[in-house]
């Protein structure tokens, strides 16, 4: 189901489209060495842009990651500020070597919560990134069941009087991206986290003990090992 690539040592091929990573584990890996949880995010944003990097230069069209929930304001109030610097520094990073990525960037999730600046800078680096062969969704301020319910929003002020599953698909977040094939969690749990509900519904789940920031090239290689020896039915025999 793999075939060789001379830089990576494999590429994916037919039945694996999407890659979708519940990234966990960030502040327990910075508690385990005595640091701070910020600094374990920050850690894990190098984790992040190495495996984002890695499932483009395979062969992946999508990869997302779950970066920041609905939920995660419960948070402390240092630890979400923390988090907030590091999205504007990622997006700043990335619209500087923008031409050197082959991830077109999509920011999902309700960005209306955020200061102007910061949206418009969103929607800069996305534009800069048109065009680029892998869609990069970071799920940011992003609940499952927040994305649904905003869908449904957006099609009754449409006007529509019957809704399709279709017609959902194309008010979520990511419409026209193809559902997850498979979906990653790091950090030993088995639950999604509100993570891409609707999605998720065929997804393939795999999970492991290694927390977000120890995340590797050849952990992702496992994850698609694995997958490749399932058997997908999608309701069928």
């Amino acid at each position: 189901m793999i075939e060789n690539n001379v830089k990576n040592g494999m590429r994916v091929e037919k039945g694996l489209r999407h890659i979708a990573f519940i990234m966990d584990g960030n502040g327990r890996w910075a508690k385990k060495r005595g640091m701070p949880r910020t600094l374990g995010h920050k850690e894990g944003v190098k984790t992040f842009e190495s495996i984002a990097n890695y499932c483009a230069e395979i062969g992946l069209e999508a990869v997302t990651v779950y970066a920041f929930s609905t939920e995660n304001w419960k948070r402390p109030k240092d630890e979400v500020n923390a988090l907030m610097g590091l999205v504007e520094q990622y997006l700043d990073d990335f619209s500087k070597k923008v031409n050197e990525m082959s991830v077109e960037l999509h920011m999902i999730g309700d960005m209306t919560v955020f200061p102007l600046s910061l949206q418009e800078k969103i929607a800069k680096v996305e534009k800069l990134s048109l065009g680029k062969p892998c869609k990069l969704c970071v799920a940011f301020n992003y609940g499952g069941r927040d994305e649904i319910v905003h869908a449904c929003n957006a099609l009754i002020a449409q006007g529509k009087q019957h809704v399709t599953a279709e017609d959902l698909c194309a008010a979520l977040y990511t419409a026209d991206i193809p559902d997850p094939d498979l979906i990653v969690r790091t950090g030993g749990e088995m639950r999604l986290s509100n993570f891409l509900l609707w999605q998720a519904a065929y997804s393939e789940f795999y999970a492991t003990d290694k927390l977000w920031p120890d995340m590797k090239p050849e952990d992702v290689d496992a994850a698609i090992e694995a997958f490749y020896k399932r058997s997908r039915r999608f309701g069928g025999i």
